[in-house]
């Protein structure tokens, strides 16, 4: 992303800059690596991350909406239930029935030819997880939207998510920064769903661009902010996004 660098006020009529004055503003200007991004480079981002995910069948897709310029990425798969997480007997129930077909498509690795679901779960109860990357006007940056359903479509409730968090995760959401972790309104479907709050994002990814910016490196913001808030709500981002994905000129 290219950016304007503003005119200075204070520059000398009788002649310019010293170069000690501009090697002073160049080193101040490394140091503020931007934490946000316009709608462009984050649509440019996510060109180039979706191009990626097609190589290696990761199952991310662009959702476009029907009459609007607005759209999303979208991911759905199958996470096993933790055995210290739910304990609901019509899950159980229910996700028996689906035993012998889970299983099938573990082994085989196969993914849903309508919704680009992938089992990759090895217990006997699952969650499906719909995951969206969406841009936000407000922040200037991208927020993850998901939700949880059994696979009979029983939406899943938000402390029942919370049992599903890894116990490492859960602390660092109860302590910060993902001590938001809410339930709101998709801002362009107007459903239900659960979010990573977008308030903290330059938490961490400051500190990431900054290291970036200083060794001379790009980093795909998509690649980079996904590898962080991902995991937390389950969803992992393979190592070969970071190494392949470059970012947008």
């Amino acid at each position: 992303m290219k950016m304007q660098i503003p005119k200075e006020r204070g520059r000398d009529r009788k002649g310019p800059l010293s170069d000690s004055s501009v090697s002073s503003r160049m080193a101040g200007e490394r140091q503020s690596a931007s934490c946000y991004l316009d709608e462009r480079t984050f649509r440019l981002c996510c060109q180039l991350f979706l191009q990626h995910s097609d190589s290696i069948q990761d199952g991310w897709c662009w959702e476009q909406i029907k009459g609007a310029d607005e759209g999303f990425m979208r991911k759905t798969i199958l996470i096993p239930v933790r055995s210290s997480g739910l304990h609901n007997p019509h899950l159980c129930t229910k996700q028996a029935e689906h035993t012998d077909l889970i299983e099938e498509d573990v082994q085989e690795n196969v993914e849903d030819e309508t919704a680009g679901v992938q089992a990759v779960c090895e217990s006997r109860a699952v969650l499906r997880y719909e995951y969206h990357v969406l841009y936000s006007c407000s922040y200037q940056i991208p927020v993850l939207y998901f939700r949880a359903s059994t696979l009979d479509g029983r939406p899943v409730s938000l402390d029942e998510v919370w049992s599903n968090v890894h116990p490492n995760y859960r602390q660092r959401l109860l302590q910060g920064p993902w001590d938001t972790l809410t339930q709101q309104e998709h801002p362009l479907l107007g459903q239900p769903f659960f979010m990573l709050h977008p308030c903290r994002t330059e938490e961490f990814m400051k500190p990431a661009l900054d290291l970036a910016q200083a060794e001379h490196k790009t980093a795909n913001y998509i690649v980079t902010w996904l590898s962080v808030v991902g995991p937390v709500v389950g969803l992992d981002v393979p190592l070969s996004y970071s190494t392949s994905v470059s970012a947008p000129d």
